[in-house]
């Protein structure tokens, strides 16, 4: 386990404390609708992160072709249908461009500065030219009004239980996820950062944001800095 991560509950675990067995239980929500909208019909999708395919598989029911990049080899035993690529997402080279490069999940927040230079780096090295980058990002309050809660439809519920200072800007953050037969919690380190800062993280890796694609401004569509 990563220090700082944590996570408990049934099934295997993560070295971030991500729960195999919740992932594949969480529904997809929106998020292939707001990619769909945001990049060409039948792009080809670099997708780092991508966890048992929660999106990947969405994404090719759409006509999609996705690239899946995750470190855990349990998390990409759950994907069907994509190439997928087992590696630490801040090293990778796989010496191709894509026309979609997409880091969801919140992992611009990585506690680690370097991390997350890293992550936007790998987006920058392969984003074919006129191609784009698809970043998640924190909502406004992710940090803020703890503990919250809210009861997906689908009959589970996530709690937001702490987000507590651990130095140098970062938060240790304790979320629970209740089923009515199982609870896993996860503990991770996350960055928050403001919308003037996360540009500012974009821009030191050649990069910048084209369009927020949520009122909200957690999904963005970022493109290269033309040298």
């Amino acid at each position: 386990m990563r220090e700082g991560y944590e996570g408990t509950g049934p099934g295997a675990i993560t070295p971030d404390g991500c729960a195999v067995e919740l992932y594949s239980r969480l529904p997809v929500g929106e998020e292939p609708d707001i990619i769909a909208s945001a990049v060409p019909a039948g792009a080809h999708i670099l997708e780092l992160g991508s966890g048992v395919g929660r999106m990947t598989h969405p994404l090719l029911e759409r006509g999609f072709t996705v690239t899946a990049v995750d470190e855990s080899a349990e998390m990409l035993e759950r994907v069907r249908g994509a190439r997928t690529i087992r590696g630490a997402i801040e090293t990778l080279d796989l010496d191709e461009k894509f026309d979609v490069v997409m880091l969801a999940s919140f992992l611009v927040h990585a506690g680690d500065v370097e991390v997350r230079r890293g992550m936007l780096d790998v987006c920058r090295s392969h984003v074919a030219d006129g191609g784009c980058v698809l970043i998640q990002r924190e909502g406004e309050n992710y940090h803020t009004d703890l503990p919250r809660e809210r009861r997906d439809p689908s009959g589970f519920t996530i709690r937001m239980l702490s987000a507590e200072p651990v130095g140098d800007g970062v938060n240790s953050v304790r979320a629970e996820y209740v089923f009515p037969d199982a609870v896993w919690t996860q503990t991770f380190l996350a960055r928050p950062l403001s919308k003037e800062e996360f540009e500012g993280a974009l821009g030191e890796a050649g990069l910048r944001v084209d369009r927020y694609l949520t009122e909200d401004r957690v999904w963005v569509r970022a493109v290269p800095v033309e040298a």
